[in-house]
């Protein structure tokens, strides 16, 4: 099982981290030991001060597949849920500085919280409303239909570099409002009112 994620997918978040437009999609990787063990605990690392919260749709592939055409892509996922990709930035920021991979910043252990699995039949996946709120408060907004790339493309673009395979797991960006976590938050995710997942930071 591989976990793929996407950056800089919405133009705001773009813009927030003063990052420029990307012209195709941004592909990195997450370890599968990067995937929380504890399905509600995220532990904050010693060896960073500047842990982020990014909320995410993730899709959960269910048919292996290679060079996928976008009007195909729906096929290859039945169930969806919402994720935290946890970055360390000052990790990430020091290594882009020198033009480095930024896996120590994005696949350390437990930095991928992935909420309660849903049906895509019961949803649209095209426009869909989500959010994330820290200690009661909303933090983050987005809808799928402000994405750069939709999922379609995503899915394609993915499968022509990696062969997809059934439980791999698709981040597909993160809106804007993103920020750093303290011991003691409460993450809750949210898919329209529905409530899909919950970290408690220690």
């Amino acid at each position: 099982m591989k976990i793929i994620c996407i950056g800089r997918n919405y133009l705001k978040h773009i813009e927030e981290l003063k990052n420029e437009k990307p012209t195709e999609p941004v592909v990195f990787l997450k370890a599968d030991s990067s995937l929380m063990r504890q399905r509600d605990l995220f532990y904050i690392p010693d060896w960073s001060k500047d842990i982020h919260y990014e909320v995410e749709v993730v899709v959960k592939i269910n048919r292996l597949g290679k060079n996928i055409a976008a009007k195909f892509a729906h096929k290859y996922y039945s169930e969806f849920s919402l994720g935290i990709d946890f970055t360390a930035r000052d990790i990430q920021s020091q290594l882009k500085a020198k033009g480095l991979p930024w896996e120590k910043a994005k696949s350390f252990d437990q930095s991928a919280a992935i909420g309660k699995w849903l049906n895509v039949k019961d949803h649209d996946l095209d426009s869909l409303d989500f959010s994330l709120y820290k200690n009661g408060e909303l933090v983050q907004k987005g809808d799928t239909s402000m994405m750069i790339h939709p999922i379609s493309e995503l899915v394609s673009h993915c499968s022509e570099y990696f062969t997809l395979k059934i439980g791999d797991l698709l981040f597909t960006g993160t809106p804007e409002g993103v920020g750093p976590v303290t011991a003691g938050d409460l993450l809750e995710a949210y898919v329209g009112d529905k409530k899909v997942l919950k970290v408690k930071v220690r």
